[in-house]
């Protein structure tokens, strides 16, 4: 093929999938997948973009809940989806960075088998307690814990979610054996944490934030490399010593792998205008989670190093669920 004709082909294939792009989506209503139940964090989100994307787009967004197995279950369907811009998912730490490697066998890559559109969010975690415990943060928490050796443990929101793995690296960082008790869902764990079944959760600010405010829960401290505004008295992690325990949470827009790159430039331009917002920021900031946009090769690197950070840890604490 001579330099003439097939800079006759590339442009003749740029017109293509510009037609494309301008075309979708108008065939039917786009699905996106949620795997978790309605209420929760990451249907926070989910329906935090859903009407303004779906007016940018010009065509319905339906959520389709897939709940259980913390999230692999939508993850998974995902990965049999067509991809054509017709079936996304809310991609959320827990199935992409943390639960596959739980697993004997991974059910999916996280790393190949998905086409990433957009980082949405990002936050940090809640550790929190009953507001009558001794301890008045995290660290006089860890020396009370010590203190009832045997006697103490951690819930989270299901085996293999990131606030099971948050539970874990607390342990690896302070020498503790706290024991874990998995719920299903974060507003579960929150109740028994209320009532004094359990003595600590590491959760996301959508879903403490309200129980803190309400008096019901007490912060002891928050995990990102920063304070929360919605929190400016309570200090993080590492103020207090516990630098090895920072990790932030991620939310994020995805499709299945294969996705042609007009839809994913288009998504990911439409998801940024609405991500900046002064409402969605807002929105995002009242439940403790900062609007962090990313583009598609951004968030890719993103979500491989939160990958190997979990990965990492789940190798050294020798964790399986299978």
């Amino acid at each position: 093929m001579t330099i003439k004709r097939w800079a006759t082909a590339l442009a003749l294939a740029g017109m293509a999938g510009c037609a494309f792009a301008q075309a979708w989506p108008s065939a039917k209503p786009i699905r996106l997948i949620v795997g978790y139940p309605p209420g929760g964090g990451i249907d926070f989100a989910a329906r935090t973009v859903q009407v303004p994307l779906q007016e940018a787009l010009g065509q319905q967004i339906v959520m389709d809940y897939k709940p259980g197995a913390s999230g692999m279950i939508a993850a998974a369907e995902l990965t049999r989806a067509a991809p054509d811009g017709y079936t996304l998912l809310l991609a959320n730490t827990g199935p992409f960075a943390i639960a596959p490697y739980l697993q004997s066998k991974k059910p999916y890559d996280p790393l190949t088998q998905f086409t990433y559109i957009g980082q949405i969010s990002q936050g940090s975690y809640i550790a929190a307690t009953r507001p009558d415990h001794p301890a008045r943060n995290l660290k006089e928490w860890v020396e009370w814990a010590k203190a009832n050796a045997g006697k103490v443990n951690f819930a989270s929101s299901g085996a293999g979610t990131s606030t099971h793995l948050n539970g874990e690296l607390m342990n690896q960082a302070t020498g503790l054996n706290v024991t874990h008790v998995p719920y299903k869902g974060s507003a579960p764990a929150i109740q028994d944490l209320i009532g004094g079944q359990t003595q600590l959760l590491i959760d996301a600010g959508s879903a403490l934030l309200p129980q803190v405010k309400g008096g019901k829960l007490k912060a002891l401290a928050v995990t990102g490399p920063k304070r929360d505004p919605q929190l400016p008295d309570v200090p993080t992690a590492r103020e207090l010593g516990l630098g090895a325990m920072e990790a932030v949470g991620f939310q994020g827009l995805v499709a299945p792998a294969g996705l042609p790159q007009a839809i994913t430039d288009r998504l990911a331009a439409e998801l940024a205008k609405v991500l900046a917002q002064p409402e969605v920021k807002a929105k995002f900031a009242s439940a403790g989670a900062e609007v962090h946009p990313l583009g598609p090769v951004e968030f890719a690197a993103f979500v491989k190093a939160d990958n190997e950070k979990w990965a990492r840890l789940i190798r050294e604490r020798k964790l399986q669920l299978d």
